[in-house]
C-alpha cells in the first residue's frame, strides 16, 4: 500500500484501473497495525465479532456500543487503510436511527464509511445517509443479520428469480449513492456480472475472484476459528512462518487474482 490514505475516491480509482482491493475484517489495534504492513486497503469492523471474538452464534446480539467501541480501537491505530463500521442488528430499522447510529460510528468510532445489509428496501436510508455526507456500503447476497429469515447460512442468488432480485437490489443501492457493495455467497457467475454492471466497487466474499476485491474474516484466514471453516475461506497461516507473513500472502494472492480459487468457489 502507498502512503496516501485510502478514501471513497481511492477505491473507485482502484476499480477503474482494474486493481483490486483487499479487505479484511479487524476488531482491534494490533491487528490494524498488521493489517496496514501486509498492504490491507479496506479494515472492515464487523458485525462478526459477535462470533468470532463474543463466541455468539449469530451477529444478531452485536450491540451498537460493541461496534462504537471496537471500531474506535481500529481507528486510534489506522494510518492508511479505510475503516468501514458495520451498522448492527435493527441499528438501521428507520432512516433517522441509521443516521443516529452512523453518526456514533463516525464521530465517536471514527469510521470513515458505514455497512448496512439489505436491498431495495433501504434505498430511502442509503439515500438519507449519503444525503449528510455519510459514505455508505451495502452488503447483498447472504446476510447474516437475516440468516433465520434465511433459514441459515446458504447460497443465495442460485435461480434465477433471486438472482435477479440481487441484481435489482445492487442497482437500486448505487443509485441511491451507495459508493461500495459487499456481495456475500452468490454465485461466481452472478458476481462477475453484477461488478462490470456497476460503477462502483464491488467486494466479495464467498462469491468468486471475479469481484473488485475481497474480503475475509480475519480469524477464517487464519485458521484461528476452531470446527469447519467456511468453504470459501482458506487458511493463510498454513506454511508461513508467522501472522504478517500471511497477512502478505493473503493480499498478493488477492492481487493477482489467484484467491479465491475452484476451491473456494462451490458455486
Amino acid at each position: 500500500m502507498s502512503d496516501a490514505r485510502v478514501t471513497v475516491s481511492t477505491l473507485a480509482a482502484m476499480k477503474g484501473r482494474g486493481e483490486r482491493i483487499a479487505c479484511l475484517t479487524c476488531y482491534d489495534a494490533s491487528f490494524c497495525r498488521l493489517l496496514e504492513r501486509a498492504g490491507v486497503e479496506v479494515l472492515l469492523v464487523g458485525d462478526s465479532l459477535g462470533m468470532v471474538l463474543q463466541g455468539r452464534d449469530t451477529t444478531i446480539p452485536v450491540t451498537l456500543d460493541q461496534m462504537v467501541y471496537h471500531t474506535a480501537c481500529v481507528a486510534r491505530a489506522r494510518e492508511r487503510a479505510l475503516v468501514l463500521g458495520d451498522l448492527p442488528f435493527l441499528s438501521c430499522a428507520t432512516a433517522d436511527r441509521a443516521l443516529a447510529s452512523a453518526g456514533r460510528l463516525m464521530q465517536e468510532g471514527g469510521a470513515h464509511m458505514v455497512k448496512l445489509e439489505g436491498g431495495a428496501s433501504f434505498v430511502k436510508t442509503v439515500e438519507a445517509l449519503t444525503g449528510q455526507g455519510i459514505p455508505v456500503c451495502g452488503h447483498l447476497g447472504l446476510l447474516p443479520q437475516s440468516v433465520h429469515r434465511l433459514g441459515g447460512y446458504r447460497y443465495q442468488g442460485r435461480d434465477e428469480g433471486s438472482a435477479e432480485a440481487i441484481r435489482r437490489d445492487a442497482r437500486a443501492l448505487q443509485d441511491a449513492g451507495a459508493g461500495l457493495l459487499v456481495l456475500e455467497c452468490v454465485p461466481a457467475a452472478l458476481a462477475l456480472e453484477i461488478s462490470g454492471s456497476l460503477s462502483i466497487p464491488v467486494i466479495g466474499i464467498g462469491s468468486g475472484n471475479g469481484c473488485d476485491g475481497q474480503v475475509l474474516v480475519l480469524h477464517d484466514m487464519l485458521g484461528l476459528n476452531p470446527g469447519k471453516a467456511p468453504r470459501f475461506s482458506k487458511d493463510f497461516l498454513a506454511g508461513c512462518r508467522g501472522v504478517l507473513d500471511a497477512l502478505t500472502a493473503y493480499v498478493q494472492e488477492v492481487k493477482s487474482g489467484a484467491f479465491p480459487g475452484p476451491a473456494q468457489t462451490p458455486y
